[in-house]
C-alpha cells in the first residue's frame, strides 16, 4: 500500500487500530477538497477511496506530499480496496455523478442510487461501527437510501445539507450588509435542493435577527438565491458543480463527530414524529457528537414555515416510494 507513514499525534484513537481514521469515499473533486480540509484540522488518518484506485493514490499522494507545509503528521491513503476503511470513525460519501447544466439533483437519483448501495455494501462490510455523512446528491434521498442498506442505526446516517445551504446564505448575507462572514449566524432547513427552506427570522448577525437588518424583498431575494445556489455554480461551471464548500462542510460534520464537538448544526436527519414528519431524512437543527445525531430541536415555527417544512419533507417523501420502492 502506497502511504506516507509518520508519527501521529491527534488525540484520543480508535482501540481497535490504535489511530483515529476518517474515509472519504469519491476521490473526485468534493471527496478530494473534503480529504484536504480534514488534514488540515489534524484530527485523524485519511483513507481516500475511488474505484479507479490511481485516482486516489494519485491524490492521496499529492496530499501526502504537502504535510511538511500543513505540519499534518497522520497518513493519507489512496485505496479502490473496501478492507482499507477497516477501523474507520467517521465515513463522508461524496461517490455519485456529478450535477449538469440543466439537471436537477433528483436526476440523479437512479444512477447515484446505484452507487450508494455499492458502497454501502462496502461499508456495512468493513466499517460497521462507522457513523456516515453522506454527500451524494438527491442528499436526502441518498441519506435514506444509505440507511437502509447498511442498516445502522438512524443517528448514525447523517446528511449534509443545512450546513452548506447555511453557508451560502450567511454569505449571500455578508455581501448584503458589507460585513465579516463570521457574524452571520444562519438557518436553512428542509431538504438540500429546491424546497429547502431558509428561516430569516432565526437568522442574525451579531445576535441581530436579520429582518432587522435587512427589507423584506431583498431577504426574499437572498433566500431564493440561497436555493439555487448550486444550480448557479453549475451554471457558471458548465462542467461540474460545487465542490470547494461541500467539501469542507462535509469535514465540519465529520470532525464534530470524531471529536464529540456537539454542535449544534441543520442536518439531513431521520425524522420520527417531529414537525409532523415520520420515517423521512430532511433538513433539521441538530446536535453532531460522537453518537451522530445525539438530538433533534424543534423550533417554533411559523404556520408557513412549518408547511414550507413539510411540503419538502413530503416531496422528497414521496419520491421514495415512487422512484427508490420506499
Amino acid at each position: 500500500m502506497d502511504v506516507v507513514r509518520l508519527e501521529l499525534n491527534i488525540g484520543v484513537v480508535n482501540m481497535a487500530t490504535g489511530r483515529r481514521k476518517i474515509a472519504v469515499i469519491g476521490a473526485g473533486n468534493v471527496g478530494a477538497t473534503c480529504a484536504f480540509v480534514l488534514a488540515q484540522m489534524k484530527i485523524a488518518d485519511i483513507v481516500l477511496l475511488d474505484i479507479f484506485e490511481g485516482f486516489a493514490k494519485g491524490k492521496a499522494l499529492d496530499m501526502s506530499q504537502n504535510s511538511n507545509v500543513l505540519n499534518y503528521n497522520g497518513t493519507i491513503t489512496g485505496t479502490a480496496d473496501y478492507a482499507d476503511i477497516a477501523g474507520s470513525d467517521v465515513i463522508v460519501v461524496t461517490s455519485g455523478f456529478p450535477r449538469k447544466p440543466g439537471m436537477t439533483r433528483e436526476d440523479l437519483i437512479g444512477k447515484n442510487a446505484e452507487i450508494v448501495s455499492q458502497v454501502g455494501e462496502g461499508i456495512k462490510g468493513h466499517a460497521p461501527n462507522s457513523t456516515i455523512i453522506m454527500v451524494t446528491n438527491p442528499l436526502d434521498l441518498m441519506t435514506y437510501h444509505m440507511q437502509k442498506v447498511t442498516g445502522f442505526p438512524t443517528n448514525r446516517v447523517i446528511g449534509q445539507a443545512g450546513v452548506l445551504d447555511s453557508a451560502r446564505m450567511a454569505h449571500f448575507i455578508a455581501l448584503e450588509l458589507n460585513c465579516a462572514e463570521e457574524d452571520v449566524s444562519p438557518m436553512v432547513l428542509g431538504g438540500h435542493g429546491d424546497t429547502m427552506v431558509p428561516l430569516p427570522r432565526y437568522t442574525t448577525v451579531g445576535g441581530i435577527p436579520i429582518t432587522q437588518l435587512i427589507s423584506e424583498d431583498r431577504i426574499e431575494a437572498i433566500s431564493a438565491r440561497t436555493a439555487s445556489g448550486g444550480g448557479e455554480i453549475v451554471k457558471l461551471l458548465e462542467r461540474g458543480s460545487a465542490f470547494y464548500a461541500p467539501g469542507s462542510a462535509a469535514a465540519i460534520m465529520a470532525e464534530a463527530v470524531l471529536n464529540d464537538r456537539r454542535r449544534l448544526l441543520p442536518a439531513s436527519c431521520h425524522l420520527t414524529g417531529q414537525y409532523g414528519l415520520d420515517d423521512v431524512y430532511i433538513g433539521v437543527p441538530c446536535i453532531l457528537g460522537a453518537n451522530g445525531v445525539e438530538k433533534i430541536f424543534e423550533l417554533d415555527l411559523t404556520d408557513s414555515e412549518l408547511e414550507s417544512l413539510q411540503g419538502s419533507a413530503n416531496f422528497y417523501k414521496g419520491q421514495l416510494k415512487e422512484l427508490l420502492g420506499y
